[in-house]
């Protein structure tokens, strides 16, 4: 399905609709520039010619914080706007929109998982 094959929903004006994520958006900002200070610290450890180990350390950090990000929006995604798909009161585009959000979710799952 591309872009042009997206169901609309019935419900909400697509440009006007929250995201599942925006009640946690300020979470979501403080925790990924949390992350971007740590990402300048690896640079700065590189730049400083630290030990290779630490540096892999800061690393594996940074992955596993921006894993918990992916993780909550996934979470946000399946709360918020495959819920909101399976409540679209007509019946036709309900069982396509569910699926649409279903796979967004199950793609960005696969895309995490690479």
């Amino acid at each position: 399905m591309n872009e042009s094959e997206i169901p609309v929903l019935a419900t909400a004006d697509a440009e006007h609709q929250q995201h599942g994520y925006t009640s946690n958006k300020d979470a979501y900002l403080r925790r990924l520039k949390r992350i971007e200070g740590q990402v300048r610290g690896i640079a700065r450890m590189v730049d400083e010619d630290k030990y290779c180990i630490d540096i892999l350390t800061q690393v594996a950090a940074v992955t596993k914080a921006l894993h918990a990000v992916s993780l909550g929006l996934v979470e946000e995604h399946i709360g918020h706007c495959v819920v909101g798909a399976a409540s679209e009161p007509d019946p036709d585009l309900r069982a396509e929109a569910i699926d649409f959000k279903v796979k967004e979710a199950t793609d960005a799952i696969g895309r995490l998982l690479r």
